[in-house]
């Protein structure tokens, strides 16, 4: 949509004349304020996360570091020696 930028522009007063117009006009509409979807249903079909997963048992090996790799200081991932950037700091190649 264009804009004619050399148009003289609304006051402030003017335009909430307006949307005060507006507002009223919408009050005595009646369908206004409906929705024609119903909430209940609408809230059935969304899982919302964090769900109850107490009888969910999860398996995973944890392996301690090895000696080719690295913990980086700044994100904490643990990387393997060759996205080593800095010895001293300790920080991957993705942090630098």
């Amino acid at each position: 949509m264009a804009t004619d930028y050399d148009a003289p522009r609304k006051t402030d007063e003017e335009s909430s004349e307006e949307s005060i117009e507006e507002l009223k006009a919408r009050r005595h509409d009646k369908n206004s304020g409906k929705v024609d979807e119903d909430e209940a249903e609408a809230a059935e079909s969304f899982e919302l996360p964090g769900a109850d997963l107490s009888d969910v048992a999860l398996e995973v090996e944890v392996v301690p570091e090895q000696d080719d790799e690295f913990t980086c200081m700044s994100c904490f991932l643990v990387r393997h020696r060759s996205q080593l950037a800095d010895a001293k700091k300790m920080i991957c190649k993705d942090c630098v």
